[in-house]
């Protein structure tokens, strides 16, 4: 991806990112993701979603990869961004990785 296209993407998502905090509830939020995002996308946004929860859990890399079925090196990129991610990202997962956890127990 080029310098421009970068910088267009990251503007783009920004004004994204802005709309749907303005827009925060939950119902709203997951049918603008429902309908922006074809079925693949939602898989893999979500398989991506669980396994950064799972990793937060403190299950370990391989367990996660057998669990859901991936790489390691997609369960690596996950732990990549747990421990050098932003900030924020790391507090959501935290905050996400700990109601999972309740609900199964």
């Amino acid at each position: 991806m080029n310098t421009k296209h970068r910088k267009r993407t990251d503007l783009v998502l920004r004004e994204l990112a802005a709309v749907l905090a303005k827009h925060g509830d939950e119902k709203t939020l997951y049918e603008v993701l429902f309908a922006l995002l074809t079925g693949p996308e939602r898989e893999r946004i979500a398989l991506r979603w669980e396994l950064v929860c799972l990793l937060e859990q403190g299950l370990p890399q391989r367990t996660v990869a057998e669990r859901l079925g991936v790489s390691l090196c997609k369960i690596t990129r996950g732990s990549h961004e747990l421990k050098e991610g932003p900030p924020a990202f790391r507090e959501i997962v935290r905050q996400a990785a700990r109601r999972m956890g309740k609900r199964r127990h």
